[in-house]
């Protein structure tokens, strides 16, 4: 039986990153709200709302870092990482509320439009914008392997598109007079949060539920193993992911009766092969001499794998 830990995590500076993003969309978010009220726009102040969803988004992420980030210990012993996902899957979650909200604040709109001060939208907004993309572009780096900070990464990405509907509408409201068409920008707005909220409510429940990892196949897995010299049968395999990009392994592997000194041989090239085609890090490989005796219980995967 082997075990081989690795672990990756966003740097210090993406610690950073979301540490002044926090207190940016805070500010913002204030400043937004004031705005708003001062222009009689329900636009910004519902924007404001969405401020106020990125700013404990990112307070999440920021939680969710730091405890990914601490070691493991004797009571987690795989360390905190799913606290990440946990939390990814949580932003998920308010991004569909959000887009609840601003369904409903439109069709009130569309309903009975209102009146507003154009010229504050815009600039509000546009301050808005470069907010958003300051803080996206800082997280850029990491949101491809964290789905912790790719989370994140979606809220600022909602949040600019909001603003750039904010400033079309303003627009559109000076030249024509035309009140509905920010309602029905913020319909279209809504409908992408949810597309793109989906997919990280999708990939969180699959690691919290400690699902084979995405892109990865189980039978691709188990048949590249049986193909290592030495190798047999492989079977009552498990693979799930412990964090964002951390991935793990268990299984049974029947080899022929040897000294140990001669398996270890074996253990390496299977160490060798799941690190470096499947980048699974983690294994955890018990070898037997005689089929399972769980094969028709525990192993029944595998027992339909060998059919």
């Amino acid at each position: 039986m082997a075990a081989h830990h690795h672990h990756h995590h966003p740097g210090e500076a993406t610690a950073k990153v979301l540490g002044w993003s926090l207190a940016a969309t805070a500010a913002f978010v204030i400043i937004e709200a004031i705005a708003g009220v001062q222009a009689h726009s329900l636009a910004l102040l519902s924007d404001a709302g969405h401020n106020f969803t990125d700013a404990l988004a990112l307070g999440l992420a920021a939680f969710g870092f730091y405890l990914q980030s601490k070691p493991a210990d004797s009571v987690k012993t795989y360390g905190y990482q799913r606290a990440g996902v946990l939390a990814a899957f949580v932003n998920a979650l308010t991004l569909i509320a959000l887009s609840g909200f601003i369904f409903w604040e439109s069709y009130e709109r569309l309903v009975a439009p209102r009146a507003v001060k154009e010229s504050t939208m815009i600039w509000v907004a546009a301050a808005g914008l470069a907010v958003n993309a300051a803080i996206m572009f800082g997280l850029q780096r990491d949101k491809r392997s964290d789905i912790n900070i790719r989370a994140a990464w979606v809220h600022m990405l909602g949040d600019a598109l909001g603003s750039v509907a904010i400033i079309a509408g303003a627009v559109v409201i000076r030249y024509t007079g035309w009140l509905r068409v920010d309602p029905a920008l913020s319909i279209l707005i809504g409908g992408l949060i949810i597309w793109t909220a989906r997919d990280i409510i999708k990939e969180s429940l699959n690691i919290l539920l400690e699902g084979t990892p995405a892109g990865m196949h189980y039978h691709d897995v188990i048949s590249a193993m049986r193909s290592v010299e030495g190798v047999m049968d492989v079977h009552d395999l498990h693979i799930w992911t412990l964090g964002s990009n951390a991935h793990a392994l268990s299984c049974h592997v029947l080899i022929e009766d040897q000294p140990p000194s001669s398996s270890e041989f074996i253990l390496a090239r299977i160490n060798r092969l799941l690190h470096d085609r499947f980048h699974i890090h983690h294994t955890t490989v018990q070898f037997e001499h005689t089929n399972c005796t769980l094969a028709g219980a525990g192993c029944c995967l595998a027992a339909d794998e060998r059919r």
